[in-house]
C-alpha cells in the first residue's frame, strides 16, 4: 500500500480496520462451518483457497492499485478512502477465509466440553505465537532479503503445503505446485516510466525505487508511485532549474560566509551534496536519509562521490539529530514528499531540536511541497517554525515548492544581494532571483506537536481539492 498511499496513520487505520473486521466475519463464518462440516479435509480446503488468493495480491496489486489511483484522482477521493478500498480489495476475503481457522480448529480438536477452555486457551495461543514469529519473519528477514512480493509468496507456499498434506489428497497438491510456480514471475514495477528508460529498479526496505533516464539526457530518481522526482542529474551541471538549487543560495539571506558544515534531512539521491562539492568543496556535509540504499543508488547514477567531507547517515531524521553532538551552519530538511510527510518532522518539538542543532547565526531551511495553489501546508508549517525561530521567511521557487528559512536573525533581501558578487558567477542570478521572492512567511496556520500533528488529513484534504479544482478558502 505504501507505494501509491503512503504509509501515514490513516493508511495503517484503514489496513488495521478492515484486517480486523476480516476476521471478525471469518471467526463467526468458522464457528458455524465447524458446527455444520465438522472435518478435516473442509478445513484444510479452506486454507487452500486462502492461501491462493494470497499468492495472487503481489501480483495484481501494483496493476490494481495503478488503477486505483489514477481513479481516485479523477474522482477527487485521498488516501483514505483510496487506500481503504485498496485493502478491502486485495485482503479482506483471505484474512476473512483465515480467520475462520481458530474456530474451526478448536470444534476439530475439542474432545469433551469439560476440555473446552484449556483447548481454546492452548489453541489460540499457538495462534498467537504463529503471528508472532510470522512478524519478525517477515520485518526482519523476508522482506529485507526478498522483497514484499515473494514473501507474500513465502507464507501463502508454507500455508498451502500445511493445507494439501491435511486435506490428504493427492490433487490438492497441485496448489503449492502453482504457487511455487510463481516465484519465477520477475518482481513487477509500479508504473510506466513515459518516455523515459527505466535503467535500474529494485524494492527497497522501505520503498519501491528507480531511475529513469530521458532522451535529453536528464537523470530522475522516483520512489514509490513516481508523482514526485527525488534527484535529478544531469552530466555537464549540478544546477537543476528546480528547488534544489535553492539550497545554494537562501542560506546566504541569513548569514554572510559560506556554510562550512551542512546537514541535509533526507539525502534521496544527493542532487545537493553534489552541488554543494561543486560550489563549496569544503563544506562538510551530513547527509542523513532513513533508506540506506539510496546511498548507492546516488554514486552510482547521481554523480556523488566518496569524500571525506561527505558522510552518509542511512537513520531516521529526528532520532539522528537527537542523537549527535555536531553543530551546523544550516540545516536543510528534505523529506516532505506528498502524501509521505511523517508528522513528527512537521512539529513544535522537531524544530526545536533542529535549533538547539544551529551554530550562532544558522538556518534551516525547509522545503514545503505542496499541490499547486494550494499553501495549507506551508501556513501550518511556518506557524509551527514560528513558534520556535523569531524571524521565518519565504521563497516561493516553484510552483509546487517553497522554501522557508528559519534562524534567530532575519533573513532579508538584501543579505542576498550582497552575496551575490562573493558567490560563484553561475549562482549570482539564482542569488538575485531568491532575493526578489524573498517574504514574509504566510499566516494562518496552525501549530503543530508531537501529541497533534494531523498532517495526514491536511494533505489528503488538500489534494482532494487540488484534484477537485475548488479552494479550501471559498
Amino acid at each position: 500500500m505504501a507505494p501509491f498511499f503512503g504509509a501515514s496513520t490513516i493508511v495503517w487505520a484503514n489496513t488495521i480496520a478492515i484486517v480486523l473486521v476480516a476476521l471478525s466475519i471469518g471467526y463467526w463464518f468458522g464457528g458455524r462451518m465447524a458446527d455444520r462440516r465438522p472435518d478435516q479435509r473442509s478445513l484444510c480446503v479452506l486454507v487452500l483457497v486462502a492461501s491462493a488468493l494470497l499468492a495472487l495480491v503481489p501480483i495484481v496489486a501494483d496493476p490494481f492499485l495503478s488503477l486505483s489511483v489514477e481513479a481516485f484522482d479523477e474522482y477527487s477521493v485521498g488516501a483514505f478512502a483510496g487506500s481503504l478500498f485498496g485493502v478491502l480489495v486485495l485482503v479482506a476475503v483471505p484474512v476473512l477465509m483465515l480467520g475462520a481457522v481458530s474456530p474451526w480448529a478448536i470444534r476439530l480438536k475439542l474432545q469433551r466440553i469439560e476440555d473446552s477452555g484449556q483447548t481454546a486457551g492452548r489453541m489460540y495461543a499457538i495462534s498467537t505465537v504463529g503471528s508472532l514469529v510470522g512478524t519478525f519473519l517477515s520485518a526482519l528477514l523476508l522482506i529485507p532479503l526478498m522483497g514484499t512480493q515473494r514473501t507474500f509468496l513465502t507464507f501463502a507456499l508454507m500455508l498451502a503445503i500445511v493445507a494439501a498434506l491435511g486435506a490428504g489428497r493427492l490433487r490438492w497438491a497441485l496448489v503449492p505446485l502453482a504457487i511455487a510456480a510463481l516465484f519465477a514471475l520477475p518482481v513487477g514495477t509500479v508504473k510506466a516510466a513515459g518516455e523515459g528508460t527505466v535503467i535500474h529498479e529494485t524494492d527497497t526496505e522501505y520503498q519501491y525505487a528507480r531511475v529513469i533516464d530521458y532522451p535529453d539526457g536528464e537523470r530522475h530518481l522516483e520512489l514509490n508511485e513516481g508523482q514526485a522526482v527525488h534527484s535529478i542529474y544531469r552530466r555537464d551541471t549540478v544546477l537543476t532549474g528546480d528547488v534544489w538549487d535553492g539550497y545554494l543560495v537562501t542560506p546566504f539571506a541569513v548569514r554572510r560566509d559560506t556554510p562550512r558544515r551542512v546537514a541535509i534531512l533526507g539525502f534521496a539521491g544527493g542532487t545537493t551534496a553534489r552541488a554543494y562539492e561543486r560550489y563549496f568543496p569544503d563544506a562538510r556535509i551530513d547527509g542523513v536519509e532513513i533508506d540506506g540504499e539510496l546511498f548507492d543508488i546516488g554514486r552510482r547514477y547521481f554523480g556523488v562521490r566518496k569524500r571525506p567531507q561527505l558522510r552518509e547517515y542511512a537513520e531516521d531524521a529526528r532520532p539522528f539529530l537527537r542523537r549527535t553532538k555536531a553543530r551546523y551552519d544550516a540545516i536543510f530538511v528534505d523529506a516532505y514528499r506528498q502524501p509521505y510527510i511523517p508528522f513528527y518532522l512537521a512539529t513544535r518539538e522537531f524544530f526545536e531540536l533542529a535549533r538547539d542543532r544551529l551554530n550562532p547565526g544558522g538556518a534551516v531551511v525547509v522545503n514545503a511541497g505542496h499541490p499547486e495553489g494550494n499553501d495549507d501546508l506551508e501556513k501550518v508549517l511556518s506557524a509551527t517554525l514560528g513558534e520556535v525561530f523569531p524571524h521565518v521567511a519565504r521563497d516561493p521557487l516553484e510552483p509546487t515548492n517553497t522554501l522557508l528559512v528559519a534562524a534567530e536573525t532575519p533573513a532579508t533581501r538584501d543579505n542576498l544581494i550582497a552575496a551575490a558578487s562573493r558567490l560563484p558567477a553561475d549562482l549570482r542570478p539564482l542569488a538575485l532571483q531568491t532575493a526578489n521572492r524573498l517574504a514574509p512567511a504566510l499566516r494562518g496556520g496552525r501549530v503543530y506537536t508531537d501529541d497533534k500533528a494531523p498532517v495526514e488529513w491536511l494533505i489528503d484534504k488538500s489534494i482532494v481539492e487540488y484534484a477537485a479544482g475548488g479552494n479550501a478558502d471559498e
